[in-house]
């Protein structure tokens, strides 16, 4: 059993605390709205942390799932953020989806004292970690990432180490540029069935099972011919994921025309009162002009 602290118990980290939790570890939360915190600790009968310093003392591990980079500045780096009370020997595994550069950031100033860091953005959305099945993509060293993979496998089917500090962030952009195109794609089809006239439950069951199969047509498909977003994987963190992406790509040169474009569908999806709707609401444009 490891002494773990957590920070950030939002749609992704409240369930991936509860499964280390069950896993057999003790576990601190801290949350910036503290309430959530007191919430979760009723539900897995942990602890709660009042400051993100106050949970990492005395860790083993420390895990932070927050919203962007500023965010994850404010809980590691900020007064009373995670990494003051870190002790040397411990782990500090970032879950966020946040730059490459930070992460790159925080391997430095983490190794300076004796603190090891992996950047370990997550993917399978939130029943992906309510269910335990994320994928996570991992940045750092060897060694520190044998020391964490066991911890991670708590609520993960998939744990990878990609390659040096911040290749886990970079592989997750990868992963949304992906998926941007692929809703897109799966959007304009189930459209074009429905004005077809056809019957699309028999669509999907169909061609789900030929190369145009994927998670989101398994997923989503069906709901999106519902015109049903109200759940999942939120369009406002897809336009910070893609953000991210778009800024990444324009240091390394890599050209991203359909990404771009479909990160502009969103900002129409978010202009229309759904900055919360699931990601395939981008059938919603198509539906409704």
């Amino acid at each position: 059993m490891s002494k773990i602290a957590f920070i950030g118990l939002g749609v992704m980290g409240y369930p991936m605390a509860g499964h280390l939790q069950k896993g057999g570890h003790d576990i601190s939360v801290y949350n910036r709205t503290k309430s959530k915190a007191e919430k979760w600790v009723k539900e897995f009968q942990g602890t709660l942390a009042k400051t993100p310093s106050a949970g990492a003392s005395g860790a083993d591990y420390v895990f932070s799932c927050v919203g962007n980079d500023s965010d994850l500045r404010s809980v590691l780096l900020g007064k009373n953020g995670a990494i003051e009370g870190m002790q040397p020997g411990s782990v500090l595994v970032d879950n966020t989806t946040a730059s490459a550069t930070l992460a790159v950031e925080l391997h430095k100033i983490a190794k300076d004292r004796g603190i090891g860091f992996i950047d370990a953005p997550v993917s399978g959305g939130q029943a992906g970690a309510e269910n335990g099945i994320l994928t996570v993509m991992c940045g750092g060293d060897t060694d520190i990432f044998e020391k964490a993979e066991p911890v991670l496998n708590c609520f993960a089917r998939q744990v990878t180490l990609i390659g040096p500090p911040g290749s886990g962030q970079l592989t997750k952009m990868v992963n949304q540029i992906c998926i941007a195109g692929l809703v897109q794609g799966l959007a304009e089809g189930m459209n074009f069935g429905m004005k077809a006239g056809l019957d699309m439950e028999k669509v999907i069951a169909t061609i789900s099972k030929g190369a145009a199969g994927s998670w989101q047509m398994e997923n989503r498909a069906k709901t999106m011919c519902k015109d049903e977003y109200d759940f999942g994987f939120a369009v406002d963190w897809m336009r910070k994921d893609l953000g991210i992406a778009l800024q990444e790509a324009h240091k390394n040169g890599a050209r991203l025309p359909v990404a771009a474009l479909v990160d502009q569908f969103y900002a129409a999806v978010q202009s229309r009162g759904g900055e919360r709707w699931d990601t395939s609401s981008l059938m919603h444009l198509l539906k409704n002009d």
